[in-house]
C-alpha cells in the first residue's frame, strides 16, 4: 500500500496508506493501535473501493506533537477534514471503537457527509469500558521527569500477547499488530506528553447520553457492524441503538472478538460490500 501524507489547516499531519481503486472508503482504527488493525481486509475491498486508511493522531506515524489539544472535537474536526480531502465530499466511511466515535462526532457536527457510515464496535451511549490505571499513566506523561518513563511503560503494558486475547479465535498474527503500534513508543516524550492532553476527554467518564441524539440525527444509511464475542463491546449496545437510526440495520460476525478483521476478514468484507454498494 502507498504511504501518503495529509497536512491539515492547523498543520497537523495524517499518514494513511490507500490502495485499490474505485469509490473512496475510509476505515478508521481502534485507540492505542494503527491503520495496521484493517490491513486483513484490503485484499477483499481493494478491487472496488480504494480502501483509505490512516493512522489516527497519537498513533502510528501520524501527529503527535504537543502543541495541538488533542481533544475528541479537534480529533473528529481533524479527521472529518481528512476524509473530505482524501475520499471527496459524500464519501464512505467506517470506524472501530475510537474511529468510530470520531465518526459519529464529525456526522453530529456536520463536518462530515457521508452517503454511507459503518460504526463498528464503541461505546455509543453507554459507559465507555474501564480504563483507570491508563488514564492514571497517562496523563501522568505531563510531568517533565515522568515523560519517558510513561512512554518506555507503554511497551511493558502493550505486550504483543494482547492482541491474541483481543482476537476471539486466538490469531497469532494479531501479535505483530500490537508490536508494530508501539514500536516507536519507547521514550517518546512528546507523544508521552499529548496522551496527557488526550486521556482528559477519553474514554469519557460516563455515559454520553448525547449520543442517542447524534444516532437519531444521522440522516445516511448506517450500519451497525458488530463482533459477536467482543467482551468490551457487548453486542447489546448495538441492539439498543439501532432502532434509533432513522436508516439503520445491525450485522453481527458471531465468531468475532474485538479484532474483527483478524477473526473474520472475509465476513467483515463480506458485510461491507453488501451495504456500501
Amino acid at each position: 500500500m502507498k504511504l501518503r501524507l495529509y497536512h491539515h489547516r492547523d498543520g497537523a499531519r495524517v499518514a494513511y496508506r490507500e490502495a485499490g481503486t474505485g469509490p473512496g472508503l475510509a476505515i478508521l482504527h481502534s485507540a492505542m493501535l494503527s491503520h495496521r488493525e484493517w490491513e486483513p481486509v484490503v485484499e477483499y475491498l481493494s478491487d472496488r473501493y480504494r480502501v483509505v486508511l490512516p493512522d489516527l493522531p497519537l498513533h502510528g506515524d501520524s501527529e503527535d506533537r504537543p502543541r495541538h489539544p488533542y481533544t475528541l472535537a479537534w480529533l473528529s474536526e481533524v479527521m472529518a477534514g481528512f476524509i473530505r480531502e482524501t475520499c471527496g465530499p459524500r464519501p464512505l466511511a467506517a470506524g472501530h471503537e475510537l474511529g468510530a466515535e470520531l465518526l459519529l462526532r464529525g456526522v453530529a457536527s456536520g463536518a462530515l457527509q457521508p452517503s454511507k457510515l459503518v460504526l463498528m464496535g464503541c461505546s455509543l451511549h453507554r459507559v465507555a469500558p474501564r480504563r483507570r490505571a491508563w488514564r492514571v499513566a497517562a496523563r501522568a506523561g505531563a510531568v517533565p521527569v515522568l515523560d519517558r518513563a510513561v512512554a518506555h511503560g507503554a511497551r511493558v503494558v502493550l505486550r504483543p500477547e494482547v492482541g491474541v486475547r483481543l482476537s476471539a479465535q486466538a490469531n497469532p498474527a494479531a501479535r505483530d499488530l500490537v508490536r508494530h503500534a508501539v514500536a516507536d513508543v519507547g521514550g517518546n516524550a512528546n507523544l508521552a506528553r499529548s496522551w496527557a492532553k488526550f486521556a482528559r476527554s477519553w474514554p469519557p467518564r460516563s455515559p454520553r447520553r448525547e449520543a442517542l441524539d447524534e444516532l437519531a440525527s444521522i440522516a445516511c444509511p448506517t450500519l451497525l457492524l458488530w463482533a459477536g464475542q467482543d467482551r468490551v463491546h457487548p453486542l447489546e449496545t448495538a441492539e439498543e441503538a439501532v432502532d434509533l437510526l432513522p436508516d439503520g440495520q445491525l450485522r453481527v460476525l458471531p465468531e468475532s472478538g474485538f479484532l474483527m478483521a483478524y477473526d473474520d476478514p472475509a465476513g467483515v468484507a463480506r458485510e461491507l460490500g453488501a451495504f456500501l454498494v
